[in-house]
């Protein structure tokens, strides 16, 4: 895959547009970017093929789908060993709501984000998954009062 620095200024829009609304139509796309529609769905294709543009998603709006809590979980684990941090990953994928896993520097290993419908939730997930995980020392939840800002647009 090669480097941001790789895009020329046209793609550079074509991401950004996509990033915008994914389900706009390659005619529009075009004009937008001022290409002929054939031109501009080669290099959209390109830029699937090269694995820039990963995939399409339709983004939720949590409330709606009865998931408006969002939990932010820091773990330590007891070994710092290439099997545990593989074992804890593997078991990480499988916790119900967990949308992100993040192997980090400092006073934590990881950080789990979670989207669950409630308290009641958190505890039945805490219960019986998340203090089962293996490996798992320590757990620190904050609870995220007020989303100042989510979005899933990178700065291209």
């Amino acid at each position: 895959m090669p480097a941001i620095s790789g895009l020329d200024r046209i793609d550079r829009q074509i991401l950004r547009f996509l990033q915008q609304d994914a389900q706009i139509t390659n005619l529009e796309l075009s004009t937008r970017v001022h290409l002929s529609p054939a031109a501009c769905l080669r290099r959209v294709e390109k830029l699937r093929a090269e694995g820039i543009i990963r995939k399409t998603v339709a983004l939720l709006e949590p409330a709606e789908v009865d998931m408006s809590t969002l939990v932010i979980v820091g773990v330590v684990l007891d070994r710092s060993t290439p099997e545990s941090f593989t074992d804890f990953e593997a078991a990480a994928r499988g916790i119900s709501g967990c949308l992100e896993c993040h192997l980090v520097a400092g006073e934590f290993d990881y950080f789990l984000m979670l989207r669950i419908r409630d308290l009641e939730r958190f505890n039945k997930l805490h219960a019986g998954e998340i203090i089962k995980l293996p490996g798992v020392r320590q757990i620190r939840t904050f609870f995220v009062l007020k989303e100042i800002l989510s979005t899933t647009e990178l700065p291209v």
